[in-house]
């Protein structure tokens, strides 16, 4: 258990930033199946840009890995280059 002030309040804002990388990260997760379901070519177009935009800003806010970012970019601009 903390026993300093400063560890107690570390203990609380490390919890609120927990929840809200969750929430954050699964927000993410499902927008990723639901373009990952899409299957016209000109929507996919569409929105790759806003996808790739809420994976840069997760890898910046360091929620998901750097690399795991560029993974899902890649991985989401190759099904829409073989619609």
């Amino acid at each position: 258990m903390a026993h300093h002030k400063s560890a107690k309040k570390r203990i609380r804002s490390n919890e609120a930033k927990r929840i809200e990388n969750r929430y954050y990260a699964k927000t993410m997760r499902n927008a990723l199946r639901d373009f990952r379901a899409l299957t016209d070519k000109a929507v996919a177009v569409e929105q790759l840009p806003k996808m790739n935009s809420i994976i840069d800003k997760l890898a910046k806010r360091s929620v998901i890995h750097k690399n795991k970012a560029a993974n899902l970019k890649s991985k989401i601009a190759l099904k829409v280059n073989a619609m």
